[in-house]
């Protein structure tokens, strides 16, 4: 635990907060411009945080025992979330549950939040057979891997290329030495871009290079924020952080049901105290289930 770099733990609880808060339907209906921002950075920077620790230097038989340790859960929520798809008024309906389908979802077109655990799957399993096994200087191998990873995106279709680009960012700031804060350095003015990007409809779409530029000064942001929080908040951010895969695998169970919070706040027009409420209970009834 030592080893942990606390300011990453802290960055990823943010981040699966965010993630939980406009997965709630009733949020994200009351302030669609907020949920377009968050959707422009929070999934983009936990892709680069997901490059950056992805680990190349194991031998195969321990690596793919890492994997499986996701690939399993992710396979299991995937198809219960179809399958809970066809049965519930979600917006994600599915018309027929079949063999085809369920393979369709869990290997080529997830559903919901898991589409992120597709995506980290596929991207470290072309990172770590490049680094691996291709013997060529570290540039050709990252040439190689975003190759790979374009084919996969743009000829496979199992992924969104601006998606594998973040992983593939954070990747390069792994390979090149440096620490993560030393470049993801905090600072209390990268406020004043973001809000003079994100006032621009246009570059709110992770695709582009100003969404690029939102997702990298939204980790600034926070880590500035990061200096001025209090001993008992940073631990609160490293447990949370710590346990961010269970959080996002189970996380669609508790979102639906904070649905039956909303008569008992209807007398509250902002949906603040639906907000608090709902993230509070998807939070602990994710750790309660792992």
């Amino acid at each position: 635990m030592e080893n942990r770099v606390k300011e990453i733990d802290y960055l990823k609880c943010i981040f699966i907060i965010l993630m939980i808060i406009f997965h709630l339907v009733h949020i994200g209906d009351k302030y669609p411009y907020a949920k377009q921002i968050v959707y422009t950075f929070h999934m983009s920077a936990f892709l680069i945080i997901s490059g950056y620790l992805a680990n190349n230097r194991k031998d195969a038989r321990s690596f793919l025992r890492k994997f499986l340790w996701i690939f399993i859960p992710y396979v299991c929520m995937e198809a219960a979330y179809t399958v809970m798809s066809h049965f519930l008024p979600v917006r994600e309906s599915v018309a027929e549950i079949t063999p085809a389908v369920l393979i369709d979802k869990i290997f080529l077109h997830p559903m919901g939040p898991y589409w992120y655990l597709h995506t980290l799957i596929l991207c470290s399993l072309i990172y770590y057979i490049t680094f691996r096994y291709v013997r060529l200087s570290v540039v050709s191998r990252l040439v190689v891997a975003g190759v790979c990873l374009f084919a996969l995106s743009y000829c496979g279709g199992l992924m969104n290329f601006s998606n594998a680009l973040y992983f593939l960012i954070g990747i390069i700031v792994s390979q090149s030495g440096l620490r993560f804060t030393q470049v993801f350095r905090g600072t209390p003015l990268a406020i004043v871009p973001f809000v003079i990007l994100c006032c621009f409809p246009a570059n709110l779409d992770r695709g582009t290079l100003a969404g690029v530029a939102i997702t990298w000064l939204s980790i600034s942001l926070l880590l500035a924020i990061y200096n001025y929080l209090s001993a008992q908040v940073r631990w609160l951010t490293f447990f949370i952080g710590r346990n961010t895969l269970v959080i996002l695998l189970f996380s669609p169970i508790f979102t639906i049901l904070s649905k039956a919070f909303l008569p008992v706040f209807a007398f509250d027009p902002t949906g603040m105290l639906f907000l608090v409420t709902a993230t509070f209970f998807t939070l602990n009834g994710c750790i309660a289930m792992a």
